[in-house]
């Protein structure tokens, strides 16, 4: 008898698969039309203005080669702007629109609801344990990644 649902590895996968799935129901209430990447795309170009892509791929630990459609769906929505930069003619910096802006002061307490969601079984000191023990994985094994974090923090 196998032990699949013991598994470390197959409990984050479906963690992983329901956090997406409360992602979607909760920004479909809202009336918005994000994933949780894109989400995650356009609020850490909001924090680092006229970033280029491949450094917001390593910032949220994504390939570049994904990175580039996830982009390009944001800025067919009308999102971010993608232009090129004063400092170098090749390469594309990224910036939010003003919808952009809107959007995500719109979507900022519906993911906070997503994150309380995903935790809702757990005492508020599992929560912590359960955070901090998630953090410490992630840290321990970011460098396994095909798309490693890139963290700006730790330069």
């Amino acid at each position: 008898m196998s032990n699949l649902y013991t598994l470390p590895g197959h409990l984050i996968r479906r963690l992983q698969q329901i956090a997406v799935s409360l992602f979607a129901a909760r920004m479909s209430e809202a009336g918005l039309d994000l994933t949780p990447v894109q989400y995650a795309a356009m609020v850490t170009v909001q924090d680092n203005p006229d970033i280029d892509q491949a450094t917001l791929a390593g910032l949220i630990a994504y390939d570049r080669v994904t990175i580039g459609g996830v982009v390009d769906r944001l800025v067919a929505k009308d999102l971010i702007r993608r232009e090129i930069s004063p400092r170098d003619r090749r390469a594309r910096v990224l910036s939010l629109t003003d919808e952009g802006v809107r959007v995500i002061e719109r979507a900022i307490p519906w993911v906070d609801r997503v994150q309380a969601d995903i935790i809702e079984g757990l005492t508020d000191d599992e929560r912590q344990t359960f955070s901090s023990l998630l953090v410490k994985l992630t840290e321990t094994g970011n460098q396994r990644s095909r798309a490693p974090l890139k963290d700006l923090r730790q330069n």
